[in-house]
């Protein structure tokens, strides 16, 4: 069966651009006023066809559902300096009145088996095309900068062992997963000090332009 995924995925990458423009600017915001900003960087993608395509004979998603229940065609990374601060970002996607909060699940405090660690958001959000406005599902995930390097680690050696890992790589990233949360919850305790000296960093930057 032929598919026009180029006009099929045209709003999802409008959408990942937007939205990546939206929090990006959200951070900046709070730079602006010398506040420390939740929100560290932005990245965001669109499923490739053939990552698309495994999926939905992975999950067995027909063509005519798969807008419903595809969730994470298009997907955001919102990378956070603490654990504090993905809550605080998750409250304000829920304040916003241009996306809609559809489903919600804190890996951060129920971490998966594997040790993974994240808050995955997924949000209607509507793209204006030249046909009109267009409702579309799109993932944000929300992790500190040690959940996101474990992440980034985990998910390429997925690749290696379609995830199926040697014991002694599974209880090593276990085991590292760990690790990275600690330091988290390490670095929460000297949040106020790092936030302070962001900010003499910063005055004494703008003071040398």
């Amino acid at each position: 069966m032929n598919y026009d995924w180029d006009n099929f995925l045209w709003p999802y990458e409008e959408a990942v651009r937007e939205l990546k423009v939206k929090f990006r600017s959200l951070r900046q915001s709070f730079l602006k006023k010398g506040e420390h900003s939740p929100i560290e960087f932005v990245v965001g993608r669109v499923k490739t066809v053939d990552s698309i395509k495994e999926k939905m004979k992975r999950r067995v998603i027909s063509f005519d559902v798969i807008e419903t229940d595809m969730q994470d065609i298009a997907g955001i990374r919102i990378v956070c300096q603490f654990v504090d601060d993905i809550y605080k970002v998750v409250d304000l996607i829920h304040t916003r009145a241009d996306m809609e909060v559809i489903e919600e699940r804190d890996y951060v405090k129920n971490a998966k088996p594997s040790g993974y660690r994240s808050y995955h958001m997924v949000i209607s959000y509507t793209v204006y095309l030249p046909t009109g406005p267009k409702k579309l599902l799109a993932e944000i995930q929300i992790r500190t900068l040690a959940m996101n390097f474990w992440a980034t680690v985990e998910h390429t050696l997925n690749y290696k062992y379609q995830g199926s890992y040697p014991k002694d790589i599974s209880e090593r990233l276990k085991s590292t997963a760990e690790t990275a949360y600690k330091l988290d919850e390490e670095m929460s305790l000297i949040k106020d000090e790092v936030q302070e000296a962001q900010k003499v960093f910063t005055k004494n930057k703008g003071k040398e332009k």
